[in-house]
């Protein structure tokens, strides 16, 4: 198990690297390499604690669509304590979001923060010193003195200093004379009790998986997003391919990793014991790969004005959405 927190560098001068391998979630044949911050996020940060990530993933029978994108699917943090012992708890920011940061590392605690990506370098390739996107970290090393601090982020866990650093937490003299300036909103993720285990931890994510069955949508939500989709494509005519990338993050994106993910929780629960026909994963997999099939049909059609109502992938994922959801609220009790 790696340790949750180290209080203090042992060399002054030299920045520590974390013992952190991406979870094998983040590794291999995926057709959605990154998902959501804050799935990513967690994904590694239980990792980083010891613990496999996949029984939480019941969730995500809850998925629908919300009229203008799908839901922007997140660990629901009942089932995290439940599961690992893990509680998260709102942190207030009374004074200095540094100080507050430091002071839960010191207990060995990781700060769920939103900052913005304007000054993480890991997002060398996207918004690194360029855009300036709302994203979350996990802060779980702190070295106030020297201006130095390691995060979870996205698919892996990474580390920041000087001028980042101050961008981190507003120090940067931009940020001076704004006393209306809003404090971020953040959480702290503390083990509050042991982890469930092996057979213990199987049973209590089947439980859970049953409980999401019964909150599942009421209709198909693949077919509530088909009906509006003609709308939403002149819309995407209309405004461009920087729109377009909005656009497929809260739609493609997020419905093809959730059921992704899915696919790969079911696997885990089949390996555990549960008979979950292998017909379902497939087909929540299945969704996964047309997801970006639809994704790159449309960047085309947007490219070249071109109305492309994308029948066919509405087809293949309507269907797909039906062979994954009744089967397998057939299945709970």
């Amino acid at each position: 198990m790696n340790p949750p927190l180290m209080t203090a560098w042992t060399n002054p001068n030299v920045m520590p690297r974390r013992d952190h391998e991406p979870h094998v979630l983040h590794q291999g044949d995926r057709v959605w390499q990154e998902t959501n911050c804050y799935v990513d996020l967690w994904i590694e940060l239980l990792h980083g604690l010891g613990l496999d990530p996949r029984p939480a993933f019941a969730f995500t029978v809850t998925q629908d669509f919300e009229g203008d994108q799908f839901t922007f699917f997140k660990f629901p943090l009942e089932d995290i304590e439940r599961l690992y012992g893990v509680q998260v708890q709102e942190l207030a920011i009374y004074d200095s979001l540094e100080d507050r940061v430091f002071a839960q590392t010191q207990r060995g605690h990781t700060v769920l923060v939103e900052v913005d990506g304007h000054y993480l370098p890991n997002t060398r390739a996207t918004s690194y010193r360029r855009d300036h996107p709302k994203t979350t970290i996990g802060i779980d090393f702190i070295d106030p003195v020297r201006h130095r601090l390691g995060y979870f982020h996205n698919t892996g866990y990474h580390h920041l200093e000087g001028e980042d650093y101050d961008g981190v937490f507003r120090k940067l003299p931009q940020f001076c004379g704004q006393p209306d300036l809003l404090f971020p909103y953040v959480e702290f993720a503390k083990n509050a009790r042991p982890a469930l285990e092996g057979a213990a931890l199987a049973e209590a994510s089947a439980e859970l998986l049953c409980a999401h069955l019964a909150r599942r949508p009421m209709r198909n939500p693949v077919s509530m997003w088909r009906e509006v989709f003609p709308e939403h494509l002149e819309r995407l005519l209309t405004r461009g391919e920087s729109y377009f990338h909005l656009y497929s993050f809260n739609l493609m994106r997020q419905l093809g990793a959730n059921f992704e993910f899915l696919s790969k929780y079911l696997l885990w629960l089949a390996a555990q014991g549960y008979d979950v026909p292998a017909s379902i994963p497939a087909a929540a997999q299945q969704i996964a790969s047309e997801a970006m099939v639809m994704q790159f049909r449309l960047v085309r059609a947007v490219t070249r004005k071109r109305h492309d109502l994308c029948q066919d992938c509405f087809d293949v994922l309507e269907a797909a959405y039906e062979r994954t959801m009744s089967p397998l609220a057939a299945l709970a009790p």
